[in-house]
């Protein structure tokens, strides 16, 4: 897979205010240059502690931290990538997936064009949980969304695993969603995932329905985010 990363950038704690704010121009072009810069409003979803804020911090930074703090509320970060002769900026929005901020959830996918679902390969519940998240999405979504079912730290052992990667893909399958197993510790498919959105965005036309989401994902990624085997 063959992309480049121009610009990274992360801003830290936003307010529900400004993520309910961005969903009204997220698929907006800015003029830089002779270019132009298409905005992709992107949310990560899941449970507490299956590594949302790691996955999005591995992909901006390229950098991992054990034992990251939980999230309050929802952090923003943005990252620039060229794919298919376009530049695409993914504003990010990490939610918190603590219980008390469930009902603030509606705030930040709104006007998403893209959503990120994590899981825990070595929790069951977490599985469950973002199953939810994805009916959810695509119940209340306003407008066409591509979504990525992400089976995270897949680099703990096998005995510890609770959820089959058949299990993760066949419900991916079942739903036309994009579908891997990552590890933001190792980087593992991280880079690959959000390439994976571009690409579909990209191709399908950012202002028409997303349809046949099940992108394959490249092997040979280049990314600090790591490759995907």
């Amino acid at each position: 897979m063959d992309f480049a990363v121009v610009q990274t950038h992360i801003t830290g704690e936003m307010s529900a205010r400004r993520a309910s704010g961005s969903a009204k121009g997220s698929a907006r072009n800015i003029q830089v240059g002779d270019g132009k810069i298409q905005n992709v409003k992107l949310v990560l979803l899941g449970d507490m502690s299956v590594g949302k804020s790691s996955i999005a911090l591995r992909f901006v930074r390229g950098e991992y931290t054990e034992n990251a703090l939980a999230t309050i509320g929802a952090a923003f970060l943005t990252q620039k990538v060229n794919v298919s002769g376009q530049t695409i900026q993914f504003d990010i929005w990490d939610t918190a997936g603590q219980e008390r901020y469930y009902s603030l959830a509606p705030m930040y996918y709104r006007g998403a064009q893209a959503a990120v679902v994590v899981y825990d390969i070595t929790n069951m519940k977490t599985f469950t949980r973002a199953v939810k998240w994805i009916k959810e999405l695509k119940q209340q979504a306003n407008s066409p969304i591509v979504i990525v079912l992400v089976g995270n730290k897949a680099d703990m052992a096998a005995d510890k695993r609770t959820v089959s990667k058949e299990e993760g893909q066949s419900f991916a399958e079942e739903n036309n969603l994009i579908f891997t197993e990552a590890s933001a510790k190792t980087g593992m498919c991280v880079g690959d995932l959000f390439m994976a959105i571009a690409q579909t965005l990209a191709s399908h036309g950012f202002s028409r329905e997303q349809q046949d989401q099940n992108v394959k994902l490249g092997k040979d990624s280049k990314k600090k985010g790591g490759g995907c085997c």
